[in-house]
């Protein structure tokens, strides 16, 4: 079991750009850390991003 993620293998996890990512990071939506020259995502950090995005609600299409 992996307990944290390169960006890259998170960008591929959850279907999102590298730009994307770091603008979440930047956000603070979510936590990474540094070693060295290396960003890392704990899997804990990365689950509770993805627990706190809002559901999906489907809206009505209009009928025509």
């Amino acid at each position: 079991m992996k307990l944290a993620y390169s960006p890259k293998e998170v960008c591929e996890a959850i279907g999102i750009c590298r730009t994307k990512l770091y603008q979440h990071i930047n956000a603070g939506k979510i936590q990474a850390r540094k070693d060295g020259r290396d960003t890392v995502i704990l899997k804990q950090d990365l689950d509770a991003f993805l627990e706190n995005l809002p559901p999906y609600v489907q809206r009505e299409r209009n009928k025509v």
